[in-house]
């Protein structure tokens, strides 16, 4: 490792370390810790959600993927702006006016306190095996491009992270991802122009070899759901971000950090707006360098086994000292961006959708306690997993994409019922819940007869459909169980059809108060 990439890494943490103490003063309400005082300009909430969704998974496996392979796997992200073009007008005001911090009040306000609490589970399940993964991916990454012991950087970060996070709250973590945010386009940007200008062919013979070998297709166009076509990758890409956009806290809490309705919308568009040119940005980096290596015939060492490694390789090997150092602190804060939004998440639906209901008489003093109790544990629990993996098999992204479409629980199924059912109730909500379990549970035992061979009844198709079909189930059962089983429907105003005659009446959209008739707090929750 030089030094001058060295002092360039060292420079971002430092400024990271600066963000959270300049921002630890003035954390001494949970309304502050939590969403920022509600006071977030609409283009630092663009980029935060930017810095959110591109994680150090984007960094190494996007481009190696397109290396091994072609375009397919930025099919899904393409839904990331459809999704929310379908929903967002909607979506974004409607929870800003719902809930107080945590999405999962919702599920408490229209089937209670037990699907709001199975809700927050299966959110803190799929993010805790994502940043586990993420923190380990990063220390493999690292270790590999600076020589530094895999364990030992898995410990600084997650050191670092937990420090700015714990005492610079939501905005601690907001204008990081910001800084992040610039120094993620100077890097690709640094990266795609070597790419280009290195061959001695120049940047044309560059990307027609590239286009003349495929290496932009976006995948088969066949009708089958065994194999990742684009039909099965857009209706995974679907209801993967309908959940984001509807019932992650990751997500949901950038609408709730906003200064108001118009400004929420407008950053989470310029977010979504930013995720695409920076997924095709490093899909286009994984070509490049496909074709770098076929135009110089520079052939990889055999260290290079797997095509995740390609890109950091690269970089050590062609990037001047310093810019590569920028690179890999883009991949840094990419990785800790991530982790400190989780974290802080973690930190909100313990406090809001656990502690809160066990104990309502908390001081607001209290809550920010334990909140902060929660942000050092998940932060420490997810590193010390990730120390506990071994080497994954196959492509960092496909099992990536695996992973979180089997344990979204349904959750974006979950909340069509209850927005789109004024009839659903409770008992319906748990059947959907259950049913969407279950065939979770089968579908990852029988997958292939891997684990559990059933013969004809094996779950055969793609394993990105899974998730997808979860999402079905547990609407269709839920609708289905809410018509047959006794039950009262509660809070049905809280629905898309109850949100559309309220707005009718409503001269103009402002920042939600915890008094207006819309708003719930928790005591009211239905029992």
């Amino acid at each position: 490792m030089r030094t001058a990439d060295v002092l360039v890494i060292a420079a971002y943490i430092a400024g990271l370390i600066g963000i959270g103490l300049r921002f630890s003063r003035r954390q001494n309400t949970t309304d502050e810790y939590f969403v920022g005082g509600r006071s977030i300009p609409g283009w630092a909430t663009g980029l935060s959600l930017l810095a959110t969704i591109i994680t150090s998974v984007t960094f190494i496996a996007y481009p190696g993927s397109s290396y091994a392979g072609d375009w397919s796997l930025m099919v899904p992200g393409l839904l990331f702006v459809g999704v929310l073009a379908l929903v967002g007008r909607v979506i974004v005001p409607f929870f800003r006016h719902v809930v107080r911090m945590s999405v999962y009040e919702y599920f408490g306000h229209r089937f209670g306190p037990r699907v709001r609490l199975y809700a927050s589970l299966a959110f803190a399940a799929g993010h805790f095996s994502k940043m586990a993964f993420v923190f380990y991916l990063l220390a493999l990454t690292l270790a590999g491009m600076t020589g530094w012991p895999v364990q030992r950087i898995i410990v600084l970060t997650a050191a670092i992270t937990i420090f700015y996070t714990l005492i610079g709250g939501v905005k601690a973590v907001v204008w990081s991802d910001v800084v992040q945010g610039f120094v993620l386009w100077t890097g690709i940007l640094v990266s795609l122009g070597y790419l280009l200008f290195l061959p001695a062919q120049g940047p044309h013979a560059v990307l027609a070899d590239v286009w003349k070998h495929g290496k932009m297709s976006l995948g088969s166009t066949a009708l089958r759901f065994d194999q990742p076509t684009i039909l099965v990758l857009v209706i995974y890409g679907f209801f993967f971000y309908l959940q984001k956009y509807t019932a992650d806290q990751t997500v949901v809490q950038r609408y709730l950090i906003a200064k108001s309705d118009k400004s929420a919308l407008r950053g989470i568009a310029l977010g979504a707006g930013l995720c695409v040119p920076v997924w095709a940005a490093f899909m286009l980096i994984g070509s490049l360098l496909w074709s770098f290596y076929r135009l110089t015939g520079e052939r990889l060492p055999k260290s290079i086994t797997k095509p995740d490694q390609v890109f950091p390789h690269f970089l050590l090997t062609h990037l001047p000292a310093g810019l590569a150092g920028l690179f890999i602190a883009a991949l840094l804060g990419a990785a800790m961006a991530m982790l400190a939004s989780d974290m802080n998440c973690f930190s909100v639906i313990a406090t809001e959708d656990f502690y809160r209901l066990a104990r309502p008489q908390s001081s607001d003093r209290e809550l920010l306690r334990v909140g902060r109790i929660v942000v050092a544990l998940c932060g420490a629990a997810a590193a010390a997993m990730a120390i506990l993996l071994v080497h994954s098999q196959g492509s960092a992204l496909s099992l990536y994409y695996t992973l979180t479409s089997i344990v979204a629980g349904g959750l974006a199924g979950l909340f069509l019922l209850a927005f789109l059912v004024p009839r659903a109730t409770p008992a319906g909500a748990t059947a959907g819940v259950l049913a969407g379990l279950l065939f979770t549970a089968w579908g990852v035992l029988t997958e292939n007869g891997k684990i559990l061979n059933l013969v004809h009844w094996n779950f055969t198709w793609h394993d990105y459909m899974l998730g997808a079909l979860g999402h079905v189930v547990v609407l269709g059962v839920g609708v289905a169980a809410s018509l047959l089983l006794p039950g009262t429907p509660r809070s049905s105003e809280l629905t898309w059809q109850g949100w559309r005659r309220r707005m009718s009446s409503a001269t103009e959209m402002s920042v939600p108060k915890l008094s207006a008739p819309f708003t719930y707090s928790i005591d009211r929750e239905p029992r």
